[in-house]
């Protein structure tokens, strides 16, 4: 049986053509007021923070002249990659300090991650009712995350002394704060049905975590975790500036007397073991992951 489709009258056609295109105009003018909004709030921030762009733009070559000097030799003979054994002529006392930062990274990005696993069961709000319990450990989370760690570091500094403690305590704290927020965001979105069973079938709370909530999100704290460490190496490096451990005091040193080619060579030396680290991790994190979602 043929099926006979009725052609709307062009009044009808007009009507739903005009319909369509002040609904795709709607969409295109939120957008343009949001990048409105976004530059306006921009130029008020750079009238506030004092920015001066021609000023900016006649220093700019000044960036790439600090660069061109530390890739030269001071005595004039050429680039520093010319002669690697008087470039590199530290590498055994900066591997060693290096050595100091990562394991600095990797102490504190522990003492961090277990800190903030602990905290994220407790501030997740479909594991805690208790809205005061919960409101505390974001708190305490909040404060972590939101002091900057070279902050901690000085604070510590002072109350320890120089050395890598206060390098590892202010990593640990920030890291506690930076992990907790994403671990207890997975928490809050791991499938209610085990937990259900488990507490129907009279566990505990904590065993109901340990069984219920912990196999569903091991996965992704094990991949944020890997990722803090990462991120961790590279502030290891920068606390030494506050005499906090490892090879940033070394290299605040060369850059304040002026020793262009030791700047330059500590800084390769950062750069090569921040990509080993990130490659690492990367390898790490998909073997793990792959395994643990095999089982």
């Amino acid at each position: 049986m043929a099926i006979s489709i009725t052609r709307p009258s062009d009044q009808r056609l007009a009507e739903l053509l005009d319909g369509y295109r002040e609904a795709a105009r709607a969409p295109r003018r939120r957008a343009l007021l949001l990048a409105l909004a976004v530059a306006a709030l921009s130029l008020v921030a750079g009238h506030v923070a004092e920015v001066d762009l021609a000023r900016l733009w006649r220093h700019f070559g000044g960036f790439f002249d600090y660069f061109d000097r530390i890739t030269a030799f001071e005595s004039g003979t050429g680039r520093v990659w010319t002669d690697p054994a008087e470039w590199l002529w530290g590498w055994k006392k900066w591997g060693i300090l290096l050595f100091d930062t990562l394991l600095i990274a990797y102490l504190g990005t522990v003492l961090g991650g277990i800190g903030g696993f602990l905290l994220s069961f407790l501030a997740s709000s479909n594991l805690v009712a208790n809205r005061w319990l919960r409101g505390a450990a974001r708190r305490v989370l909040e404060f972590c995350r939101t002091v900057p760690d070279i902050v901690f570091a000085l604070i510590f500094v002072m109350a320890f002394g120089l050395g890598p403690v206060p390098g590892v305590l202010a990593i640990a704290l920030h890291s506690m704060g930076a992990l907790g927020k994403l671990f207890y965001e997975v928490v809050e979105n791991i499938d209610r049905k085990p937990v259900e069973g488990a507490t129907a079938a009279g566990a505990s709370w904590v065993a109901m975590v340990r069984f219920a909530v912990v196999p569903q999100v091991l996965p992704n704290f094990v991949s944020y975790l890997l990722l803090r460490f990462e991120i961790n190496v590279r502030q290891a490096s920068v606390l030494g500036f506050v005499g906090a451990g490892g090879i940033g005091l070394d290299l605040l040193e060369a850059i304040r007397k002026f020793y262009y080619n030791d700047v330059s060579a500590i800084l390769l030396l950062i750069i090569l073991t921040v990509m080993l680290i990130d490659l690492g991790t990367e390898w790490l994190r998909h073997r793990l992951i792959g395994a643990m979602e095999r089982h």
